[in-house]
């Protein structure tokens, strides 16, 4: 091997162990509803079981964890896993009693890992995932049969088979839940070191933004979640045209850049200031 070879294969090496990091860092291979497993198996025992967890922990006592799974299978079974649509799971949304405390809404777009360990560290914003909601699915996997009161264990249709398939339609529907709960002050992660760290395409860009309601969002904090320091994310194309879609909707919004590892260090045990320090910028 010759030494331009040679350190053509060292620059290979290098790339994919970068690509590698920022995908565990940053959470980019996870897109619900798009996975081709059959449904998840004890589906109810693992959603109610969740579900009285999250009660006991939270004391969200007026939701029935029993009616909360009979609406939510009501919405998916016995019919066709590729014609479920989002308001199918209205009844469902309904049947859920859960309240989103003001300024503190976190939404987040390829940023699933580092978002959900920020709000796990600092217990002051919740993500979809930290709602009675979107604990109950998360990770998990289901779909029905058509004319069928069974589930079908063994394959169950994703995203790029069918747009309508249960998991996706949920996830959106939960959404669009979410943004509408919103109040206040609310932040979003966005990844930055990406080529458009916000995507029209993205849940977020295409379900939670459209519903913001500019009666009760006073602003959006952007937070660009970077690997290393530099000044371009908030100068970004795609972050203008976030801030230009939110302004139409007359929400005023404000940007910062921060690095994974000033994230880390924000949500340190010894940082009592850790949720200014991320969102706001208290360095």
């Amino acid at each position: 091997m010759t030494t331009i070879s040679r350190w053509v294969c060292i620059l290979i090496v290098l790339v994919l162990g970068v690509i590698v990091i920022l995908g565990l860092v940053f959470g980019l291979k996870k897109n619900k509803g798009t996975t081709n497993k059959g449904t998840t198996r004890n589906l109810k025992e693992i959603v109610v079981e969740r579900c009285l967890m999250f009660i006991k922990e939270v004391d969200t006592s007026d939701n029935k964890c029993d009616q909360i799974w009979s609406t939510f299978k009501h919405a998916f079974i016995g019919k066709n896993p590729c014609n479920v649509k989002m308001g199918d799971y209205d009844q469902f949304i309904d049947t859920v009693h859960q309240y989103i405390s003001r300024n503190k809404t976190l939404f987040w777009s390829k940023t699933q890992q580092i978002a959900h360990d920020f709000t796990k560290a600092t217990k002051c914003f919740m993500t979809l995932e930290d709602t009675l909601v979107g604990y109950m699915m998360d990770g998990l996997t289901w779909c029905g049969q058509n004319s069928s009161m069974e589930f079908d264990y063994t394959y169950c249709p994703g995203y790029k088979e069918c747009e309508n398939n249960p998991v996706s339609s949920f996830w959106k529907r939960a959404s669009m839940n979410f943004a509408e709960s919103a109040q206040g002050r609310v932040a979003v992660m966005l990844n930055g070191s990406m080529s458009q760290p916000f995507s029209t395409s993205s849940i977020f860009g295409s379900i939670e933004v459209n519903h913001f309601n500019s009666s009760i969002i006073s602003h959006v904090n952007i937070i660009s979640v970077i690997s290393s320091t530099y000044s371009g994310p908030c100068n970004s194309m795609s972050i203008r045209n976030l801030t230009s879609i939110l302004k139409n909707k007359r929400i005023n919004s404000t940007c910062k850049a921060i690095t994974v590892s000033e994230i880390q260090n924000c949500t340190s045990k010894h940082n009592p200031q850790s949720c200014d320090c991320v969102i706001n910028g208290e360095l």
